[in-house]
């Protein structure tokens, strides 16, 4: 647990719950970031700021998508932040959790570089800390939503770098579907989260909530404005993903329908050959040309020149 407590014209961070507890009794501004989970942390969110079990159970547990909900004192908020995975095809998201009072702000997050961030300028500037924990929060989701951009370029450049392999492979490798799967499957999951927090901060813009000041509100909607650019892009990269994924299967048809051409083509010269042959195999006694010495060499010559012509003949069609 990490807090910064708003004291006079200074910011005093400390980790003691007991001064977190008189700062709040005092009407002092202060933002506490939990961190892990323990038992002083348990005991500051049930005892000192008094939430609600639902909320305390929200801030520790894991949700897949952004919520908003408002209790009497208090506004509580989860959103999720954005960070590449393993490669850029694939995100992993980050929830955060906000609960804001009308003098105190609670966060919990995993690893999110908007709070980090923030918490540190806070830490050196009163100023930011005295205007509210709205304004707080703010800054965090402003920082958050800034952090989609990046990703989102890493994942255009690896977007195009995967039609350059999909036209290359052919359709004839398995990789390449693999990537385009995990691709589609991460942007399904974020337009599934990006829907529900451009609605949620929808919401923090309109003024629904007293603990969003009327003076924030125009800075809410310009976040608000940011994010529903990356739901546009995200939209714009499933449609392309699914065109990879469709000209993927058209290759591999086209690849598929050149091998049952040349299959086909080979039965085809195949195929009057082994007439001959059968011809020639049957072992009836008065077969003509059954006791010619010059009988074997003429059915192999006969046999050749028919696959000659046929071959001849499928070139002239541009069939070869």
């Amino acid at each position: 647990m990490d807090a910064l407590i708003h004291d006079g014209d200074r910011v005093r961070r400390t980790s003691d719950v007991e001064e977190v507890a008189a700062a709040l009794a005092a009407g002092q501004a202060l933002w506490v970031d939990t961190g892990e989970r323990t038992p002083d942390t348990d005991r500051l969110l049930d005892q000192v700021f008094q939430l609600h079990p639902l909320v305390v159970e929200d801030l520790w547990g894991d949700r897949a998508l952004p919520k908003i909900d408002r209790y009497d004192d208090y506004l509580f908020v989860l959103m999720h932040g954005v960070r590449a995975g393993s490669s850029a095809r694939e995100l992993e998201l980050s929830e955060i959790d906000f609960v804001v009072g009308k003098k105190f702000l609670v966060t919990h997050h995993t690893g999110s570089r908007a709070i980090a961030s923030v918490f540190e300028q806070a830490s050196r500037s009163p100023a930011l800390l005295a205007r509210g924990p709205g304004w707080l929060m703010h800054a965090i989701v402003d920082d958050l939503v800034d952090h989609y951009l990046p990703v989102l370029d890493e994942m255009d450049v690896a977007l195009e770098a995967l039609e350059a392999q999909v036209l290359e492979g052919a359709g004839n490798n398995e990789d390449i579907l693999t990537g385009i799967l995990t691709f589609k499957r991460s942007l399904q999951i974020l337009r599934r989260n990006s829907l529900h927090q451009r609605e949620l901060l929808l919401r923090l813009s309109k003024g629904e909530f007293p603990e969003i000041p009327k003076a924030a509100m125009p800075f809410y909607r310009d976040v608000y404005d940011h994010f529903a650019r990356v739901t546009d892009i995200v939209d714009g990269y499933r449609e392309l993903v699914s065109s990879a994924l469709d000209a993927y299967f058209s290759m591999q048809s086209n690849r598929m329908g050149e091998v049952m051409k040349t299959l086909t083509l080979m039965s085809t010269i195949m195929l009057p050959l082994s007439f001959i042959a059968g011809v020639y195999g049957m072992n009836f006694e008065r077969m003509p040309e059954l006791k010619w010495t010059n009988g074997y060499p003429f059915a192999l010559s006969l046999m050749l020149a028919v696959a000659i012509a046929i071959v001849f003949y499928f070139k002239r069609k541009g069939l070869l």
